[in-house]
């Protein structure tokens, strides 16, 4: 009898061992959209969740094509990691209508060795101090990936590379979330690139494609670039019929309804004030020598204001309208808020657009570690969110963002994540979520765009 029942107990407990090993097997196959993400291990492994995030995005036809062959054998090099779950992204379809009248400077400049055989920006060098004897006081050289960047804050999605799809539809989707309208896409002209990195027109297609999934539109930020000579003023007019002709019959190309009823495109110029007033005045006044005006190539070129007196250097010059670019309260007359109302008052005397430009926080001492005093702490959003009041009480034609991935000077609001390396803390935006800033920014591009409906007369739209 003992014996029986020793058996009886020894079938049962291999039932039941068998039961919960199928439970457990089948819960292991869950779908790639279940709850908590993808099955547990595929994120891990670089070349598989390349391959299924392509196979995911079959819509954006060649342009995917770019750069996206993995090389083999520097597979062992490319960190490796874990993607955020979609879980964590807001439902799309439940969001309000973009915000155009919001614009976001969007970098495209990133490199890693999957995507282009090495880092590119990632590894920024440390800059040197104008004076020799404040930066001996400081590290020199390069930063070293993956696991120490170029930054004081690390990205959700790692080392990426700006030439990967799955990067491109993310940032877009991003956006899309927060209710941003348009990307301005910092740019450099064919066969230019800025100190650090490499050209990256060719991304261009791509971009426009993913942004227009998303009804975004893509404006152009004009940056210096590399070997900037004395011909540089002689190129601009060929530069700017290159980006009309090239990009400006895709349904993503951003242009600007004004109040005489002209349509657009718009030029971000940085650094617009290191060119003397007169040469530009020759390709923006009517009567200027190599005038674009009433063209097929005209638009709205938009200068950075960096001091007070740059205001009557920006008229003489024939420009549109002024932003402030820089992410800092009180770095420059432009970029402090205090003089907003100001520059709004001046804008409208002369019918210039007014762009005042806000950041989430600013911090650049991973690249200029002696540049601490204008470090500008994000206090849970709190900082961002008075730029942004500042920006609205200004009542401007538009509002732009600094920025959305200038990791650099820790002015990005993409998703960040804890970091910790044996040498190295990254700043993150805990205890809110990595997606705090694209929510912020929902909030208040809501918000300006119903108080921009209540006091602008003149109803600009971009053609659809």
């Amino acid at each position: 009898m003992a014996k029986f029942r020793r058996r009886t107990c020894i079938i049962l407990s291999l039932f039941i061992l068998f039961i919960f090993s199928l439970m457990m097997g089948l819960k292991m196959l869950r779908p790639s959209k279940a709850t908590f993400g993808d099955p547990f291990g595929l994120e891990l492994l670089p070349e598989l969740h390349q391959q299924t995030h392509l196979g995911k995005n079959l819509d954006s036809k060649n342009n995917d094509k770019i750069k996206s062959e993995t090389n083999v054998k520097i597979l062992k090099s490319v960190e490796i990691t874990v993607r955020a779950s979609k879980a964590s992204e807001p439902y799309l379809e439940e969001l309000q209508p973009l915000n155009y009248y919001l614009h976001v400077f969007y970098y495209s400049w990133y490199g890693n060795p999957q995507f282009d055989g090495k880092y590119v920006h990632w590894n920024h060098p440390i800059l040197k101090h104008w004076d020799p004897r404040i930066t001996k006081n400081y590290p020199q050289g390069k930063h070293n990936p993956p696991d120490d960047i170029g930054s004081s804050f690390y990205p959700e999605l790692g080392i990426y590379s700006s030439r990967d799809p799955s990067v491109i539809e993310t940032h877009m989707k991003q956006m899309y979330s927060a209710s941003i309208g348009v990307l301005a896409l910092s740019w450099y002209p064919p066969g230019t690139n800025d100190e650090n990195g490499e050209n990256t027109d060719d991304l261009v297609p791509t971009i426009l494609d993913k942004a227009h999934k998303y009804n975004l539109k893509l404006s152009f930020a004009m940056s210096p670039y590399k070997n900037k000579n004395t011909q540089t003023q002689k190129q601009k007019p060929r530069n700017i019929s290159y980006y009309i002709d090239r990009y400006g019959n895709h349904p993503a190309f951003y242009r600007y309804k004004t109040k005489t009823g002209n349509a657009l495109p718009m030029f971000y110029i940085y650094d617009s004030y290191i060119t003397k007033p007169e040469k530009w005045a020759n390709l923006l006044t009517a009567t200027g020598s190599q005038s674009i005006r009433n063209s097929p190539y005209d638009g709205l070129f938009i200068a950075l204001l960096v001091e007070s007196k740059h205001r009557y250097d920006i008229l003489q010059g024939g420009f549109d309208g002024i932003y402030t670019y820089f992410a800092t309260n009180g770095f420059t007359y432009g970029s402090s808020y205090e003089n907003w109302a100001r520059l709004k008052f001046f804008c409208d005397q002369f019918n210039l657009l007014f762009i005042p430009s806000v950041g989430p926080g600013y911090i650049d001492t991973s690249i200029r570690p002696w540049n601490a005093q204008n470090t500008r702490n994000r206090i849970s959003g709190k900082y961002y969110e008075t730029a942004l009041g500042a920006a609205l009480h200004a009542h401007p034609s538009v509002i732009s963002i600094t920025s959305f991935n200038e990791w650099h000077e820790g002015t990005q609001i993409e998703k960040a994540v804890p970091k910790r390396t044996s040498n190295m803390v990254y700043l993150d935006y805990r205890p809110h979520k990595p997606s705090l800033y694209l929510e912020l920014t929902r909030k208040w591009s809501e918000k300006y765009s119903k108080e921009r409906a209540a006091y602008a007369v003149d109803h600009e739209l971009p053609l659809s």
